[in-house]
């Protein structure tokens, strides 16, 4: 599957809805292994809101208007803030009457709470200063906005995350000062980075090595709940 769009927007077939469920990402890696294509799915839509906040709060709006899902589902990375949660663990959280609870705990997943934040936690010592400020297990970017937005539609909602980055790791870069004004990477900037601090590739490369397995298991984790959600029907 494709976004239709560098910025965001639907993957894969265009769903007008009404679907079933919506499910969001924030970029194309974290959906790269979620392919719900085959009829065993109900009819459901992927899409690709963009990173933070104000992407997340114009790619919802937008998807719901388009798709009309009677259920959604946020999903990709979080960085991890509780020093339990290790690299590969799938942690959620859902509204009361979202209907995910029972099949994602029996699938393994952890539920836990997330803090959604304005920029992306570099180092372990700002996560263990997120840990104990926020008392959240787990921090991302886009989450809290996307639920707000289904709360107002009544709208049924869940967050499935999987651990990209633990507690006690430092990120490779700092991925902030790699942003644009509107929430992309600039891969010029990160050209330059890297070519001032060669010593940073090796790092760079096991870190995205890292998200890969990261996305694996969160497709497999998802297909799986997708599958257990039909036949409790």
């Amino acid at each position: 599957m494709k976004t239709s769009r560098i910025g965001g927007g639907p993957v894969g077939m265009l769903v007008t809805g009404p679907a079933e469920l919506l499910v969001c990402f924030a970029v194309r890696e974290e959906a790269r292994f979620f392919l719900p294509g085959s009829s065993k799915f109900r009819p459901c839509q992927v899409w690709i809101t963009g990173m933070g906040r104000r992407n997340a709060l114009e790619g919802i709006r937008q998807a719901c208007e388009v798709v009309r899902p009677r259920r959604v589902l946020t999903c990709g990375f979080a960085g991890g803030l509780n020093p339990a949660l290790r690299v590969g663990t799938v942690i959620f959280d859902q509204d009361f009457d979202a209907g995910f609870e029972e099949s994602l705990t029996r699938l393994g997943a952890v539920k836990a709470t997330f803090h959604c934040a304005r920029r992306v936690a570099v180092t372990a010592e700002e996560k263990h200063a997120l840990w104990t400020s926020t008392n959240a297990d787990a921090v991302e970017m886009e989450s809290s906005v996307i639920r707000s937005v289904c709360r107002e539609l009544k709208i049924p909602s869940a967050t499935v995350r999987i651990i990209s980055d633990s507690a006690d790791q430092d990120m490779p870069l700092d991925f902030n000062s790699l942003m644009t004004s509107d929430d992309q990477i600039s891969y010029f900037r990160l050209a330059a980075s890297l070519l001032a601090a060669p010593n940073r590739i090796p790092r760079l490369i096991e870190f995205q090595r890292q998200t890969i397995l990261a996305a694996r298991g969160l497709g497999a984790m998802l297909e799986e709940l997708l599958l257990c959600d039909c036949r409790e029907d």
